[in-house]
Formats: structure tokens, C-alpha cells, sequence
């Protein structure tokens, strides 16, 4: 378990006490009761009145009653503290996926889905729906987590509910993978009050915490049991930061259980023989129920019916456990007139003897409960011995003068002598400074004290450590007060002390390199420009010429002279066209976007109304469906209609039933896909890696003339808008490229 995490106080979990000791003795073995000495009392007693008779049936029914209650109190504490080692379980279930944060910088889905399932959530019949992370995330965060998860190809990550927020805390993943929990994914659990709650505190004091009572995604019916999550921070680095701002600042995300209240009772409670019925209520805000046996209301209701409540500190969740049992039925004793002496005697016998077998074997349980009591404590006693002599960090037992009275090893090496020569030391002594820790007045601590403090060792060496003071309580005249654990963070101060350094030194890198993005920008404007002057002077050079030689020297040349005379006007005009292709594809790159709702649908009507205008002689059969809609910058939309209708223009030139379609479908995954088909020339599926690409072609000039840079302006457009382009096609079947728009306008604070 991390240091920091700290197990709920559950009766049975017995703490270490000083001054223990370890020799208990071994467990006591009931004595049988001697029957004979009923019998023997029975025949003394045979002349008492009847009075006497309904006396001793009296009291045997009490003690009955009450033998009966202690066996309902002690299967109720059985019932809670099977209930606390199943948490313990699900918290520990919880903390085994923290470590893959540390040594992994972000998991993939697939490394989360392999950890998951080495898990066998569903094998060791836990109860629990699943095991997930969610991240905490500002705007910009959350922005790249989009960019990178589609980058890896697992599509658009789409967080739910949609809104503005200062932070985030959506799913990224749930396993093991089925519909249910992929359902779960992107959804922001820290826009949901009771959930946000629980994910705060578990940041705050670093530590798992349990949120109030909550409907699952999976139980959105409303007719589910409620539901619980558990949750464990996640934190740069893998370390627990000191300071809360430090722990708030230094959160990654969360890993998180997801559970019903019925399904825990359930799992575990399914090895205990019950008898008692079960109710449990979050005692906070509203005492919301969190479980509750079907019949336990008609139950309690009876009469003289066993009741106990029991309130539980839960992972920071205050939980009231209302156990309920039927009452005994008493037996009445009813003497017949007609009934002789000898019929009394013998009752009167049988019920001594009875009385005597009940306290023979109250008196052995009392016996046995003692023997296992003093073999819990001696256990204690070990566990804590062993703690404090194997643990890693310094630990000392003080008195009330703030002596040590024993310290283990660790403790020894960090002041750099054996634990027997710090016996009788005052621990003030051993630090630099000399303001003491402002702890309470003698024998009155009574709560966890925390301080950092420069220590010098015995060889002369400062060191920084942490110290944690806790209440000891031991056995009466003890001189025993208190445990002190003293931590080495030197190292982790100076590795502080460094990241401060470099954030002041973070604001001039950042301004750096602003500055040279800004050179950068201008150097590209001027390079755009002098292709258009510089490089373009040469070419109408070369074209002018060439039209002068034809018109006043073309009948001087031949066939062969003019043809040649054609070719350079005509490459001349491609290398003119080239450029201009360039150039508009680097203004589409730099133009500032501006978002508006856009007409799709009437866009397209217009452009193919220019290509029928310009080329009246083509029959082209074109559908546009009505209603396409999205939000973006009008010119930058219509450039990529016009690339995307003419280029299907332009391939179906060669056939005689011609066919365009511009349209739009649903997304599997939510919204809309536009699309434009046509039933042209087509394309090889092996080449559609290259369709996007600057100057790539795939017909030749004299098949089909162009530039090569339409489809390249088409993704341009399409991925500054935040959407996806993809195309298919087969040679001589026709193409259909398909693009996402967003249908709503961006976000605030977002390009």
C-alpha cells in the first residue's frame, strides 16, 4: 500500500498498542461442565414452590434472549467486517492500476485492455463492473488527449456533457471491454456533483475515497440499485506531493472502480450463513440509502426484535450499517393441576439442568471469546513489531519528555548510529534548528502532527526529513506517549528546488520561441511573395516572346519549329498555373478562419451551375441532397466543394452517363458525413495514401489536366476546421471522397 493511503478504522482490526506484550501465554481451552451437578441441584430443589419453577423459566428465557443477541451483535460485526475486506479488495484492485501511470507516461487502450484482463476482474468474483481511468484535464488538455487519441486511431473523442468547463475528468478507459462499458467512455464525471466530490477528495488527501450513493451510466432506467464509485489519484511522477496545492496541481487523473451496492453485499457476503437483515445509509448530506435487504422493514417492525446500528468511517464516506433479526420465541411453562410431585421434580430437574447446560456454555464462549481477544492482541503486538523493525522509514517510540524509548533500524541509519545508542536521547536534539514542534501539552495529543525539520546526523551531515507524530495509546503507567516516523526528503526537496528553478526560466523560453515562429511567418509571406513577382516575371517573359514568334515568324517555321514553338508556350502556362496553385494553397494555410453557419447545400447547387455554364456542351446527371448544413469559413468551404464537384466534373468527362452525387449520411459515431460520388475514372484503393499529397497524380496531363494541389487544398481545409477527409474508388467505377464539418460552432478559447 502507498504511503499516504490509510485503511478505515472496522472493528476487528486491532491496533498496535506499546508496552504489549508478546509472550501472551497460549489460548485457554474451555472446561467441560460436570452434568451431575444439575441433577444434584435439580433433586435439592425439587420441594421448591412453583413460584420458584416460573422464576428460574423466567430467567432462562432472559439469558437466552440475551445469549441470542450476542450471537446477533457478533454476526453483525462479522457482516462488517466481511464488508470491509471486500472493500479492501475493490481499494486494492483500485491502487494496482496506479504504478501503470508511473512507469508508463500514457498507457494505450490496448496496454490498459492487457492489464485489465491479466486482472480476471470477472474470475474472482469481485462484484465489480469494471476498472478505469479518468483523466484531469484543463480545456488545452483535454484539446491534445482529442488530437492524440485520434492520432492513434482510435477515432473522435467526444466528451459528454458538452460545455465550457475549468476542468475536465471524462472516461478515457473501461475494461474489460464490452458494450456496456464502452458506452461509458468520454463521459465527464467531474461535471456530476456527488462524483466531483469524491474525485476532489481523493486528490486532496491523496488517498482512495468512496463517492455517495450514485446512478451508474449503465443504470440510466432508473430501475438499477444504486451505485458506488471508488476512487484512487493518479499523480506526475508517481509520488504523493506534500501540499495540497502541490497534490492539486501534480494530479494526472484517476483510477476508478465502478460497483453496485447489492452486487458488493452480495460477493461479499456469499460465504457467511446469515440470519440478520441488513440496511445501509450514507450518513451525509440527506442520508441517502445505499443498500437495504428486501425484508428488512417487516422485519424490524416486529416486535422484540433484535436491532443494531454500527457507523462506519468508509474511504471518507460516513456509513450508518442497520442490522435487524427476528426476536426468539420464549418458551411458556405451563404446570398441569392434575400434574403430581413426582411430574414437578422432574420438570423442575430438567429445567435446572437446562439453566446449568446454558450458563456451562456461556461460560465457554465468554472462555473462548477471551482466548481469541488475547491471541488478537498478541498478533497485533507481532505485526506492529515487525512493522516498525522491516519498515523503510525511520520510526521511534517517545515518552512524555520526548525521549526515545526504541527506534528500528531505518531510524539508526538516517542518524547514522545503531538503535540501541538512541535509547534515552532527547529526539529535539538531533535537529539544526532549533524551534521545536508546537505540539500539545503533555499526554494530550490526540491527533497526527506533521512538520518538516533539518536534521544533523551524528557524522555532521545536514539532512531534510519529514516527520509525522502520532497518539500512542498504551496500558495504564506506560511511558509511552507518542510514534514518531522520520522520512529522508532531502533529495525530493533539491529535485524542487531545481523544477523551481526551471519555471522561472520557462516564461523567456516561451516568449524565445514566439518570437521565432514570428520571424518564421514573415519569412514565409515574403517567400510567397517573391514567387509571386520574381518567379513569375520570367515566365510571361518566355510566354510573350513565344507569342510574338508565332504571330510574326509562325509561317517562317515548320511544322516541327511551331510544334516545338506551342509546347513552350504551353508548359510556360503550366508552370504560370503551378505557381498560382502553390500560392493558393499557402493562403489556405495562413487565412484566418472565420465560423458561420453554412449552407452546404446551396454552395453546391452554385458550383455546379458554374461547370454547366462553362461546359453547356455536357450531359451530367447531378443530385445535391437538400438541408446539408454545417460551421465554418465560408471561402475555405467553398474551395473545398469546388475541388471536390470539379475534380468529379473533370474524371467523368469521358463518359457518356454521367453521374455526380453531393450529399450526406450518419456517422456511426454521431453527426454527419458529407460525401461526393461520381461514377468517373476512379483510382486504385493501393493508391489513396497518395491523393492528399502536394503535386501527386495518378492520370497523366494529356488524360487529365491539373495541377495536382486540389485534393492537398481539400485536406487543408478540412483539418484546419478540426474534421477528417477519406476517399474511396476503383479504376473505372468512379470515386467517393467523404469529409466531417463540424455542425456546431467551436468552442470559446479554441481555433
Amino acid at each position: 500500500m502507498q504511503p499516504g493511503f490509510t485503511v478505515p478504522s472496522w472493528p476487528g482490526y486491532a491496533r498496535p498498542m506499546a508496552g504489549a506484550g508478546t509472550g501472551s501465554g497460549t489460548p485457554r481451552r474451555g472446561r467441560p461442565v460436570d452434568a451431575r451437578r444439575g441433577y444434584q441441584l435439580a433433586i435439592v430443589v425439587l420441594v421448591g414452590a412453583l413460584l420458584a419453577v416460573w422464576f428460574y423459566a423466567r430467567n432462562a428465557g432472559e439469558r437466552e434472549r440475551a445469549l441470542a443477541k450476542a450471537d446477533f451483535i457478533s454476526e453483525a460485526e462479522d457482516v462488517t467486517e466481511q464488508l470491509q475486506r471486500h472493500l479492501l479488495a475493490y481499494e486494492l484492485t483500485t491502487l494496482g492500476g496506479v504504478p501503470l501511470f508511473a512507469s508508463v507516461e500514457w498507457p494505450t487502450q490496448a496496454q490498459w485492455q492487457a492489464y485489465v484482463t491479466g486482472l480476471r476482474i470477472g474470475e474472482r468474483s469481485l462484484g465489480v463492473l469494471g476498472l478505469g481511468y479518468a483523466a484531469y484535464l484543463t480545456p488545452l488538455e483535454l484539446a491534445d488527449l482529442q488530437r492524440r487519441q485520434q492520432a492513434g486511431g482510435d477515432g473522435l473523442y467526444e466528451v459528454r456533457p458538452r460545455g465550457v468547463r475549468e476542468h475536465y475528468g471524462p472516461v478515457v478507459y473501461l475494461g474489460p471491454q464490452h458494450p456496456e462499458t464502452s458506452a461509458a467512455i468520454g463521459y465527464d464525471m467531474y461535471s456530476e456533483p456527488v462524483r466531483r466530490a469524491a474525485m476532489d477528495a481523493a486528490i486532496n488527501v491523496g488517498g482512495v475515497r468512496l463517492s455517495a450513493p450514485v446512478v451508474l451510466l449503465r443504470d440510466q432506467s432508473g430501475e438499477g440499485q444504486p451505485g458506488l464509485l471508488m476512487f484512487a489519484p493518479v499523480y506526475q511522477g508517481g509520488e504523493l506531493p506534500v501540499s495540497l496545492s502541490a497534490r492539486r496541481a501534480a494530479a494526472r487523473g484517476w483510477v476508478y472502480v465502478p460497483f453496485r451496492a447489492g452486487e458488493l453485499v452480495a460477493h461479499a457476503l456469499e460465504p457467511v450463513q446469515r440470519g440478520v437483515r441488513l440496511r445501509i445509509v450514507d450518513a451525509g448530506e440527506g442520508g441517502a440509502p445505499v443498500y437495504e435487504d428486501p425484508d428488512f422493514e417487516r422485519i424490524a417492525a416486529m416486535g422484540r426484535a433484535f436491532a443494531y446500528v454500527d457507523e462506519q468511517e468508509v474511504y471518507g464516506r460516513r456509513w450508518r450499517l442497520e442490522f435487524a433479526a427476528p426476536p426468539l420465541p420464549l418458551a411458556g411453562l405451563g404446570l398441569s393441576a392434575q400434574q403430581g410431585t413426582l411430574a414437578i421434580g422432574v420438570v423442575l430437574s430438567l429445567l435446572l439442568f437446562a439453566v446449568i447446560w446454558v450458563l456451562a456454555r456461556t461460560q465457554f464462549r465468554a472462555e473462548r471469546l477471551a482466548d481469541r481477544m488475547s491471541e488478537s492482541w498478541r498478533r497485533s503486538e507481532v505485526r506492529f513489531r515487525a512493522a516498525m523493525e522491516y519498515s523503510a522509514i525511520g520510526k521511534a517510540l517517545l515518552d512524555h519528555a520526548d525521549r526515545i524509548v526504541e527506534a528500528n533500524p531505518s531510524l539508526g541509519n538516517i542518524l547514522g548510529l545503531p538503535p540501541h545508542a538512541l535509547q534515552g536521547r532527547l529526539f529535539d536534539s538531533w535537529f539544526a534548528d532549533v524551534s521545536p514542534i508546537p505540539l500539545p501539552e503533555r499526554g494530550a495529543l490526540t491527533a497526527v502532527v506533521r512538520a518538516t525539520r533539518e536534521l544533523r546526523r551524528a557524522d555532521g551531515e545536514r539532512r531534510h526529513v519529514q516527520l509525522t507524530y502520532a497518539p500512542v495509546p498504551g496500558e495504564i503507567g506506560s511511558d509511552v506517549a507518542r510514534l514518531v516516523q522520520v522520512e529522508d526528503v532531502t533529495d525530493r526537496i533539491r529535485a524542487e528546488a531545481r523544477v523551481r528553478e526551471l519555471n522561472r526560466t520557462l516564461e523567456a523560453r516561451v516568449a524565445e520561441r514566439t518570437r521565432e515562429l514570428e520571424r518564421a511567418n514573415r519569412e514565409l509571406e515574403t517567400f510567397a511573395y517573391s514567387v509571386s513577382h520574381d518567379l513569375r516575371a520570367p515566365l510571361r517573359s518566355i510566354e510573350g516572346f513565344g507569342r510574338i514568334l508565332e504571330e510574326r515568324f509562325g509561317e517562317a517555321l515548320d511544322d516541327t519549329g511551331r510544334d516545338h514553338l506551342a509546347r513552350i508556350r504551353a508548359a510556360a502556362a503550366r508552370m504560370d498555373g503551378l505557381i498560382e496553385a502553390l500560392l493558393a494553397m499557402s493562403r489556405l494555410s495562413r487565412a484566418e478562419l472565420r465560423h458561420a453557419p453554412l449552407d452546404l447545400s446551396a454552395m453546391a447547387a452554385e458550383i455546379v451551375a458554374d461547370l454547366r455554364q462553362a461546359e453547356p456542351e455536357r450531359e451530367v446527371e447531378v443530385t445535391v441532397h437538400p438541408g446539408m448544413r454545417a460551421h465554418g469559413d465560408a471561402d475555405l468551404v467553398r474551395n473545398l466543394l469546388q475541388n471536390l464537384i470539379g475534380n468529379a466534373w473533370k474524371f467523368t468527362g469521358e463518359r457518356e452517363d454521367a453521374r455526380i452525387e453531393v450529399g450526406s449520411e450518419a456517422h456511426p459515431d454521431g453527426g454527419a458525413v458529407c460525401f461526393v460520388r461520381d461514377n468517373g475514372a476512379g483510382f486504385s484503393p493501393e493508391y489513396v495514401s497518395k491523393l492528399f499529397r502536394p503535386f501527386q497524380r495518378l492520370h497523366s496531363q494529356e488524360e487529365f489536366p491539373g495541377h495536382g494541389v486540389g485534393l492537398a487544398s481539400v485536406k487543408r481545409v478540412v483539418e484546419r476546421h478540426g474534421g477528417q477527409v477519406w476517399a474511396e474508388g476503383s479504376p473505372g467505377k468512379g470515386a467517393c471522397f467523404r469529409f466531417r464539418l463540424p455542425d456546431a460552432p467551436p468552442e470559446p478559447g479554441r481555433p
